[in-house]
């Protein structure tokens, strides 16, 4: 559902910053308003953030390979990552080098009545598209606030646009204000202070991207709702009586890694204790079908050992029985 309702936001949210960014240039053309140039180049970045995601996610869905044999799942990641380099360098940093430009170099506007018919026009537009990805994100969101689900989701298309196109409505309003502001009064600097606050939105948004797709890119566990589903479906009570320790990292947005030390019977067969270990590999992934490598470890729980404390030797950073991932 994520990457069909991501897809559908990014095609919106594309559609709209075409349109919108050939508007912006023309405005600018017969304006010369710095608020518009800057909303233009906005929006030229926006299309190309869409183009970005469009194409990881087409390269995730590669089969794994010898050299990739988790697959290419984390693909996705990274163009998000490059989303947030484009936004801070194309449309921020260019956003606050115009602004400070026009503060310094006033000028007045030419045809107003055209800035302001296009950002009307492009208010309009990305509303369409904001809505589109609000629809979309409820599907993925459940009982989660917007901001723990930016901060929480493992696909980052929808985050993305989310941010991009409220990051776009208010900086079509901060555009609107500087242009009416100009006109109002006649002076040029409330055109590039429109500017230079929309360029500062846009590094903003960008910094906040780079700094949830960088802890996707460096690996997350599964939410803690898939850990306790994953931890109680491999226990049976009888061939498998606990989890010792648990591991889990998304290899991409639904695909999921889990490791796991179990906890068998000492007088188990090693043929019960693999038909055990089969069975419990069935249980965590009808919990949980995002869980597609599963990797247990069956080990004889010692309460005594575990009351002693971890063992590092034994098993490498792993917390007590009691510990999720």
């Amino acid at each position: 559902m994520s990457t069909e309702g991501g897809t559908k936001a990014l095609v919106a949210a594309l559609s709209a910053n075409l349109a919108i960014a050939a508007a912006k240039f023309t405005a600018f053309g017969f304006t010369g308003s710095s608020s518009m140039l800057a909303e233009g180049v906005h929006s030229v970045a926006d299309s190309g953030n869409q183009v970005l995601l469009l194409i990881g996610g087409r390269r995730a869905r590669r089969a794994a390979d010898e050299e990739h044999p988790f697959g290419y799942g984390r693909e996705r990641y990274v163009y998000g990552f490059l989303v947030a380099i484009v936004l801070f360098s194309v449309g921020g940093l260019f956003a606050v080098y115009e602004g400070w430009h026009k503060v310094n170099h006033p000028q007045a506007l030419e045809s107003w009545g055209w800035a302001v018919g296009v950002l009307l026009f492009a208010i309009a537009m990305e509303g369409w598209s904001f809505l589109t990805a609000v629809r979309e994100s409820a599907k993925a969101k459940g009982g989660q606030g917007w901001v723990q689900y930016i901060r929480t989701a493992k696909a980052p298309e929808l985050p993305v646009v989310l941010l991009e196109d409220t990051g776009a409505l208010i900086g079509l309003v901060l555009a609107l204000l500087g242009v009416s502001l100009t006109v109002a009064t006649g002076n040029g600097v409330w055109d590039g202070v429109g500017t230079l606050c929309i360029g500062v939105l846009l590094v903003l948004i960008a910094v906040v991207l780079a700094l949830e797709t960088k802890s996707l890119l460096l690996g997350e566990s599964a939410d803690r709702e898939s850990v306790r589903r994953i931890r109680a479906a491999l226990v049976d009570g009888e061939a498998v009586t606990g989890v010792i320790h648990m591991r889990t990292l998304h290899l991409g947005p639904e695909e999921l890694l889990v490791a796991a030390k179990i906890a068998v019977n000492a007088e188990d067969s090693a043929a019960r204790v693999a038909l055990a270990i089969d069975a419990a590999e069935e249980r965590v992934r009808a919990a949980v079908p995002i869980a597609r490598a599963i990797y247990l470890e069956p080990d004889v729980y010692s309460a005594e050992k575990a009351a002693a404390g971890e063992d590092p030797a034994a098993t490498p950073g792993g917390p007590g029985p009691a510990a999720a991932h």
